[in-house]
Order: C-alpha cells, then structure tokens, then sequence
C-alpha cells in the first residue's frame, strides 16, 4: 500500500488545544487508515489520539506532517490538511 506524507501549516489562532484537536483526531479516526502526525522533525504520534496530538504541543503557525497508509490516503490528507489549515478559533 501507497505511504502519502504532506507538510501543512497549522491555522488554527490557539493552535492544537482540546476542540481543534478533537476536531482533528476523531477526523483521523473516521478514515479508517493509519495516519500519524509529527511536530517539525520530532516523533510521530497517531493522529487519531486525542491526548498523543495535544501533547505535541502544536501552535498557529507550526508546521506538521501527516503520514498516511492506505489507499484512500491521499484523500484522507486533503481532508485532514483542510482542517489543520482552517482557523477554527475564527468562527
């Protein structure tokens, strides 16, 4: 199976706290592939874990990659990416 990785840039004005990481992890889950998320260059942790993506510790502005497994991976990506790069603190 195809291994999709993509950089994006967090847009979210408080970052990866609780309701965007929620958003985010339950998102992750929902794909139904493995998929990690990694801070700059520091450890992968699986993106579907609420706990594992708050602890990264992810603010406005940080990049992250996501890596993914699977066959709709490059679709889980494009749907995850878009929710990183949203400003949910906006609305």
């Amino acid at each position: 199976m195809p291994q999709v990785s993509r950089t994006v840039r967090i847009g979210s004005s408080h970052g990866l706290h609780a309701r965007p990481a929620k958003l985010f992890a339950q998102a992750a889950k929902d794909t139904g592939i493995p998929i990690t998320i990694a801070k700059d260059s520091g450890a992968p942790v699986n993106a579907a874990s609420i706990l594992g993506v708050i602890s990264l510790g992810v603010e406005q502005g940080d990049y992250v990659t996501l890596t993914a497994d699977g066959d709709d991976a490059e679709a889980a990506l494009d749907t995850l990416s878009e929710l990183l790069t949203t400003d949910h603190d906006a609305e």
